[in-house]
């Protein structure tokens, strides 16, 4: 990429799809760091060390545009916010698949970022990120599929000539004379049960090592509402003999010394709520089954609640770091008439 020309403005997406990035970049930091200094599996160590170069390499670029726009740079996370002297909290494969997880997570955002930018530099940067992150994840996809735990989404056979539906089904579907699943709703609900049991994973070993009061029952809040929908996901997939994900919890230590700040564990639970209210939402679009429906609605209102409770815990500890907001010209209108 080229150098900057001087002081180029950005658009509210633009400035949101940056500030956004070094907040999760600058934790994605910290996390890997920590992550460098307990791995023992030779294989997954360049996995993480490539992801810990280009979290690096992504803070020094995003710092480069905001300050050629003269806008904040947040402060997001720094040393502080991690102990590379605590024990071990995840096994190796654990921390696989977490970069699995979370590179998914990132090419999604560089993609939605790219047709949300107008300026063509900040479209080929974050085309910059997609190509860079789909490296990295193949190279994932390739070890991990050689790992044990690793689950892959259940083959269908093909359609044996071109057939329309005949009703809609959405009676028969609630009382319980329900078609096959379709291809596209095996994708959803396999995908959904497997980050969504992640989250009830990573929970589980947050809750172990949260210092605050308030963000431990928040984790064992989410260890609950999480490994419910999950529950509910593997049971649709049940239902048609189809194989469910593979789960996570077996893959935590007994450590109860904390890697991170508070401060962390807290933003990064919220993203991972964030990210599955995201995947909800396009699911509930690419579902036709009534009682599928009603499980993402269902599961849609856990998320929201425990997204709730994340945002008022931070604002409560001074965590949450404000995105840039337009002219509060109600504001400058009050202090005129004083």
């Amino acid at each position: 990429m080229g150098i900057l020309k001087k002081t180029k403005t950005l658009t509210a997406a633009e400035a949101s799809a940056f500030w956004l990035q070094y907040q999760g970049d600058s934790m994605a930091i910290c996390v890997y760091k920590y992550f460098l200094s307990i791995i023992e599996n030779k294989e997954i160590k360049p996995i993480l060390e490539l992801s810990l170069q280009l979290a690096e390499t992504h803070i020094r670029k995003i710092t480069a545009f905001l300050k050629n726009a003269n806008f904040q740079v947040p402060i997001g996370f720094t040393k502080s916010d991690v102990n590379m002297n605590a024990p071990r909290l995840f096994s190796d494969q654990f921390l696989l698949f977490y970069s699995y997880i979370m590179t998914v997570h990132g090419i999604t955002a560089y993609s939605l970022a790219i047709t949300n930018s107008e300026r063509s530099d900040i479209q080929d940067y974050f085309t910059e990120c997609t190509i860079s992150s789909k490296e990295l994840f193949q190279k994932i996809v390739e070890l991990f599929k050689n790992e044990p735990k690793y689950s892959s989404v259940p083959i269908i056979p093909s359609p044996q000539g071109t057939t329309f539906m005949e009703s809609t089904g959405m009676i028969s579907d609630l009382i319980g004379d329900k078609r096959p699943l379709n291809s596209s709703e095996i994708s959803t609900l396999f995908f959904n049960s497997k980050k969504t049991g992640f989250i009830r994973s990573l929970s589980l070993g947050f809750s172990q090592v949260a210092k605050q009061e308030d963000v431990r029952n928040f984790m064992l809040k989410n260890v609950k509402l999480a490994g419910k929908d999950a529950d509910s996901f593997d049971a649709i997939l049940r239902e048609d003999h189809l194989p469910i994900p593979e789960k996570w919890d077996a893959e935590i230590t007994d450590s109860t010394i904390s890697p991170f700040s508070d401060k962390l564990l807290m933003f990064h639970a919220g993203f991972l709520v964030n990210a599955a209210l995201t995947y909800y939402g396009a699911s509930l679009g690419s579902s036709f089954r009534s009682d599928i429906l009603v499980n993402y609605l269902k599961v849609f209102t856990h998320e929201t609640e425990a997204g709730a409770f994340s945002y008022n815990i931070m604002v409560k500890h001074g965590w949450f770091e404000k995105l840039p907001e337009t002219i509060d010209r109600k504001s400058i209108v009050n202090k005129t008439k004083k």
